[in-house]
């Protein structure tokens, strides 16, 4: 279980928060604290009060995938093999077992074709792919998204979303523009001004139309 207590930091103040493993998405407006808190669940930051234990742990003794909004901001290396093996070779892995796993991370992802592209010749999506892969490859406790979704067309955002699932990855915490892919989560957490709205299962936040601007479209015209 992953648990916040009594969280400050800039704009946000969450008293209690409760994460099961599974798929979580994090919704709300621009500047309700959407990022702050995936940045907090990271460990990237720090709060200036209260705590955020993952399974016990602080989030920075965690193993943790982040993944920007942005991913150039995520990118070290000069090309796609050298990006997604990286977290492996600061963990000192042999390099058979490198080889093995960066392979595999690639070809379940789809990218064989990107092993020895420069990073710079990428396409937005495509850099979204190659550093989602450099999260998974180790193998992480927690993944952790920032509307990475944004850069990849419906269909390949769901085969990704598949291949997240079953990744084998404990935790998966994701910002998301998308209701349809937030009502196919586990969980749901609605954020508005830097506090909970509503958290809990799709069906429990997203309990009418009118409750809410934010609303999977697919639930307004069921078939």
């Amino acid at each position: 279980m992953i648990t916040a207590e009594k969280l400050r930091y800039r704009t946000l103040a969450i008293e209690d928060l409760r994460i099961a493993p599974g798929i979580t998405s994090v919704i709300g407006r621009n500047g309700s604290g959407k990022t702050t808190l995936l940045k907090l669940l990271a460990g990237i930051s720090v709060p200036d009060a209260g705590a955020i234990l993952i399974d016990g742990m602080p989030p920075r003794d965690a193993e943790i995938g982040w993944l920007d909004e942005f991913p150039d901001r995520n990118i070290l290396f000069w090309n796609a093999f050298e990006e997604i093996s990286s977290p492996l070779r600061f963990r000192h892995l042999p390099c058979p077992v490198i080889e093995d796993r960066v392979e595999s991370c690639m070809e379940s992802l789809g990218i064989t074709g990107l092993r020895s592209r420069p990073m710079q010749e990428l396409s937005g999506g495509e850099k979204v792919l190659v550093v989602l892969a450099a999260a998974l490859v180790f193998r992480p406790q927690v993944l952790v998204l920032d509307e990475y979704d944004s850069h990849l067309d419906t269909n390949r955002a769901g085969e990704i979303e598949r291949m997240i699932r079953k990744s084998g990855t404990s935790y998966v915490i994701r910002c998301t523009q998308d209701m349809e892919a937030a009502a196919r989560g586990d969980a749901v957490i609605l954020l508005d001004g830097g506090n909970i709205l509503r958290a809990g299962t799709p069906a429990d936040v997203f309990v009418s139309p009118d409750s809410t601007p934010f609303y999977p479209f697919s639930w307004r015209c069921p078939s």
